[in-house]
């Protein structure tokens, strides 16, 4: 019997006859189609589509996902356009092959960007038809199985990808039998002496524990009958890349994660399993704290059990999982397991509504992300296995990554919630927003209008869509903080020039944007903000448009200059404006602006020793002066002497909390034996404020001279 016909066969087994029918007429379709060309191995080409829909079919997949399998490098390999799919096999077919086709080579800078874009690909597919990734996972599990035909470099890439991308993709979707073989095949790929290591142990280790797992199986099985339950008791393989990270990550030695114990007991209702639970936690002492109820609250991936961890025969720790034989299979086989495209009408489960849920998230962090590489990186972050479970005031349930914080928790519930997000209470008490969150605590999100989201934010926010939006809104408000500052300097010029923006006809102003290759006046302000275009020649050429003389000598510049009147800065001009760190100015301080080429304007301090190189360039620096609204507090550094005596350092802290500044970073050097220097970086308003901050520490006894640093 050919192949083929044997694969027909079993798929009789769950298809109808006109089902396997058209799979079959799928596979000739690809067998003619690539006539001639061979895989590494030798073996005809066809046999790859041939694997790839065996694998599919394992997990008893419709027939059209077979026939994409089949037709899956028809495109790309063959030259047969999606045309003629389309007409033989209708629209559905030709869009899964499409989507699981491979990019077109194309010409990127590196193999990562190529890799990410690839991936974006595949995820917007996806997205379409949750059916592509199945098919794409399948095609990528043959070729692992196969990688021993491919030079080591190659194997290792293709390795490397499997482990970063793949096998998490699998995991997320709940495909933990898939998952655990590509993690394994990679391991084996990327590190084959650790990986033969580790198996030769693996089965020593077997081989020692076969009597004391002999005993252990007969003990849970008579409990589960005394008790009259149905269910079956199997023994639970660590498989080697899990072992190998456990030994990596949590710096574990191989004989600590062997002397773990692990059994799966298999019932037949929801209600079997707490029965079962009891019968166990009767039998052997449970750890305490090592019980988790995944039946009551599922993973993000849908996967449901109990788990807990018992002292065994002799001490050993026993870990057991209880669960149902539709959750064993919805366990190993995850979205695979219910095939649900029977009929249109049909509602989706529980497990294909979660990943529906993420395959939308998934597409919107690919609408807002810069490009495919912080894509990708985004999505990778989203794969994570580990989760917690956080509740919100109302009792809702969200799944977050291990480590998420209230601001990832406040993107999780809604977009404008984590934009406008303020501050957050943790269990009813008010905590930072950047405290790790843990599994059951109830998070509330307290938010205000207008508010924004903080670039520091950046620093610790663990999710995709967290990060996404941020560096999105703060891309916006850097834009529009840029549009306001570049409009004020340029009508600051136009001002010396007797006139304003406004006043500017909207001819000259077309004129102008065409000569810079611009269509809009506010990209124009937004690069004069960010110090890409000098706002002096942006006004001068809008006043030569207008037909309006301008004359440029030094004195008379200078002159206009003055008439202009410097520019106000009121402290709240946000990412386009920032404080220089060399002298830290302060308002009261004399002031100027530096603009640097798309980073905004730098505030010095007038007499900065850092401006030294710049004082010539009277087009990069302005004139300011501090608005008499001003607001916010700034950083000054400052250096103290004093004598060394026990508290002093204390006394110095309590005396600047009392005059309502606060420390930034404190250091403290010996001089000598004697004296101590402390250096501070304190938050003032003004310098009203800082000269009642020194008068306070100079009254310290034991202070000998305070100073501010400037450079």
């Amino acid at each position: 019997m050919s192949d083929i016909e044997a694969f027909a066969e079993r798929l009789g087994s769950y298809l109808e006859a006109d089902q396997v029918n058209l799979v079959r007429r799928a596979y000739f379709y690809a067998e003619q189609a690539h006539d001639g060309q061979t895989r590494r191995s030798g073996e005809p080409y066809v046999t790859h589509p041939l694997a790839v829909a065996g694998i599919l079919a394992e997990m008893h997949m419709d027939h059209q996902s077979l026939m994409a399998a089949m037709l899956h490098d028809v495109i790309e390999d063959t030259g047969i356009p999606k045309q003629a799919l389309e007409k033989q096999f209708g629209e559905t077919v030709a869009e899964l092959v499409d989507g699981v086709s491979k990019l077109t080579q194309m010409d990127f800078d590196t193999k990562a960007e190529a890799q990410a874009e690839n991936f974006q690909k595949m995820a917007l597919a996806m997205a379409r038809d949750i059916r592509v990734i199945l098919v794409k996972l399948a095609d990528r599990l043959h070729n692992m199985r196969t990688l021993g035909a491919l030079a080591p470099a190659k194997a290792r890439r293709i390795a490397r990808e499997t482990l970063e991308i793949y096998a998490p993709i699998a995991h997320r979707l709940g495909m933990h039998n898939l998952s655990t073989e590509f993690e394994d095949l990679g391991f084996r790929a990327m590190y084959p002496l650790r990986s033969r290591m580790i198996e030769r142990a693996v089965r020593q280790a077997r081989g020692n524990r076969r009597e004391l797992l002999g005993k252990l199986l007969a003990s849970l099985e008579e409990r589960l009958q005394q008790q009259g339950l149905n269910g079956r008791v199997l023994g639970r393989e660590k498989h080697m890349y899990g072992i190998y990270q456990k030994m990596r990550l949590k710096r574990r030695a191989f004989n600590e994660i062997m002397d773990v114990y692990a059994f799966r007991i298999i019932v037949d209702s929801v209600d079997s399993c707490y029965r079962a639970l009891g019968a166990v936690h009767g039998l052997y002492k449970p750890f305490p704290g090592r019980f988790k109820d995944y039946i009551a609250i599922p993973k993000a991936n849908g996967y449901q059990s109990l788990h807990t961890t018992l002292f065994g025969i002799g001490g050993v720790p026993i870990e057991i999982q209880i669960r149902t034989e539709e959750m064993e299979e919805l366990a190993n086989n995850g979205i695979a397991a219910h095939w649900l495209y029977k009929s249109k009408d049909e509602v989706l489960n529980g497990n294909h509504a979660r990943t529906r849920k993420w395959l939308k998230g998934v597409l919107e962090l690919q609408q807002s992300a810069g490009n495919s590489l912080e894509f990708i990186e985004n999505v990778k972050i989203d794969l994570f296995p580990d989760e917690v479970y956080i509740f919100s005031p109302k009792g809702r349930i969200m799944e977050l990554p291990k480590g998420a914080t209230p601001v990832d928790f406040a993107y999780a519930v809604h977009t404008d919630i984590g934009n406008n997000c303020i501050a957050c209470r943790i269990n009813r008490r008010l905590a930072p927003l950047s405290e790790p969150l843990q599994s059951g605590q109830t998070v509330e999100i307290i938010t205000a209008p207008g508010a924004r989201p903080n670039p520091a934010w950046l620093n610790f926010v663990i999710t995709g869509k967290a990060r996404t939006h941020i560096r999105h809104a703060l891309k916006h408000q850097r834009h529009a903080e840029s549009v306001a500052l570049g409009e004020r300097l340029l009508d600051k010029v136009l001002s010396s020039f007797d006139t304003s923006l406004a006043n500017i006809d909207e001819q000259s102003i077309s004129a102008v944007l065409g000569d810079c290759g611009l269509t809009l006046m506010e990209d124009l302000l937004a690069d004069i903000g960010l110090g890409n275009r000098m706002a002096y020649v942006v006004a001068r050429s809008l006043l030569l448009q207008a037909g309006t003389r301008t004359d440029s000598t030094p004195e008379k510049s200078e002159k206009r200059e003055e008439q202009g009147g410097a520019l106000a800065i009121r402290g709240t001009e946000g990412l386009v404006m920032n404080f220089a760190r060399c002298c830290n100015p302060i308002p009261g301080d004399p002031i100027v602006g530096l603009l640097t080429s798309g980073k905004g304007m730098l505030i010095h301090q007038e007499n900065c020793q850092e401006l030294a190189s710049q004082r010539h360039d009277s087009e990069k620096l302005l004139h300011l002066t501090w608005d008499k609204d001003v607001s916010g507090e700034f950083t000054v550094e400052l250096r103290v002497e004093l004598e060394q005596q026990r508290g002093i350092i204390a006394q110095l802290a309590t005396s600047i909390t009392v005059a309502d500044a606060s420390i930034e970073r404190i250091s403290v050097d010996e001089r000598d034996g004697r004296i101590s220097v402390v250096q501070l970086a304190v938050r003032v308003r003004d310098r009203l404020h800082l000269s009642q901050l020194i008068k306070r520490i100079r009254a310290i006894s034991g202070v000998a001279r305070i100073t501010r640093l400037k450079n």
